[in-house]
């Protein structure tokens, strides 16, 4: 199924560039819409030029849009279910064990509006 083995491996690309910290929380930041890098930086408490070349990176993988209007760069989500599709993975992420102080999780869900389904 030679299908299947070129599905894979773009999901195993997306996988990859995904796998950053940064990068998941630019595409969360981004869930709320079009933002400048300035906007993002401020707000994920980032160097700008970091923030510039994960949008790069994004942009390259058509993940990200740019919109320029004079020396402004303003960047959104091209799917912008990418989001919600990353919020749904946190029911994976066992970080409870690995934090002696489980607030940190509680305190991104409300930040990033997800119901805590742990107690489920």
């Amino acid at each position: 199924m030679p299908s299947r083995l070129i599905v894979s491996r773009e999901l195993a690309d997306l996988l990859k560039l995904l796998a950053h910290a940064d990068r998941l929380r630019l595409i969360e930041d981004l869930r709320h819409g079009e933002k400048d890098v300035t906007g993002l930086a401020t707000a994920l408490d980032l160097p700008a030029t970091r923030v510039s070349q994960h949008l790069a990176q994004l942009r390259a993988h058509r993940l990200v849009e740019e919109r320029r209007d004079g020396r402004s760069h303003f960047y959104r989500l091209s799917h912008p279910y990418l989001a919600d599709w990353i919020l749904e993975a946190l029911p994976f992420v066992d970080i409870r064990k690995r934090l002696e102080d489980a607030e940190h999780i509680d305190a991104a869900r409300a930040l990033w509006g997800v119901p805590d389904t742990s107690n489920h």
